[in-house]
């Protein structure tokens, strides 16, 4: 019988805005630092909401990380560096590329944790996470608190000049408290319902 190889793993750590999911990421990624792994954290460069550099949860809990736009620099990096873990924050705003990325890194041996919202505001799942569900090793769905009436939220509210905003405005817009809010289903409103 041939020896076992070294097998990676993909984390999935997902739901609407203020879920606490990058404050979960940055918790995995500090608890792999102090188990002595190397591990290096990545977010999309068009997230500039708290610091370029860092990836920054909306209670303050930060990690330094590379922003960039190309998932192939996420592979070259981790290769070139040894790394035992990647994670990756905001992963919806990634390019499909992001999700052979993902597997090659898993095919190496990597255990990569990833962040990010499973549906964009209009309830759609978000780019490449249906997939990164789906292939997951493990996954952490995330509950908000409904801002309205204090429920689990699931959904995540854009507002515009404070009114829910329209199915066909722009999917991505980076914003926080003063542009989404987290809904549950009842008191989450779009004027259009999702075809798929």
């Amino acid at each position: 019988m041939a020896p076992k190889t070294e097998t990676g793993k993909l984390e999935v750590v997902c739901g609407p805005m203020f879920s606490g999911k990058s404050e979960e990421l940055i918790r995995r990624l500090r608890r792999a630092k102090i188990a002595k792994q190397r591990v290096v954290v990545f977010k999309p460069a068009l997230d500039t909401r708290y610091a370029t550099e860092r990836i920054v949860s909306h209670n303050g809990m930060a990690l330094d990380a590379y922003a960039t736009d190309n998932p192939q620099d996420i592979l070259t990096h981790a290769i070139q560096h040894g790394t035992d873990v990647v994670g990756i924050d905001e992963v919806q705003f990634f390019p499909s590329g992001i999700i052979s990325v993902i597997c090659q890194l898993v095919a190496l041996g990597k255990q990569v944790i990833v962040g990010g919202l499973d549906l964009d505001f209009r309830g759609v799942p978000f780019g490449p996470m249906p997939t990164l569900l789906a292939i997951a090793d493990e996954v952490t769905k995330l509950q908000a608190i409904c801002s309205s009436c204090g429920c689990d939220a699931h959904f995540s509210q854009r507002l515009v000049n404070g009114k829910p905003a329209k199915f066909n405005d722009p999917i991505i817009l980076v914003g926080a408290q003063e542009t989404y809010q987290a809904r549950c289903r009842g008191c989450y409103s779009i004027d259009q319902i999702p075809q798929f």
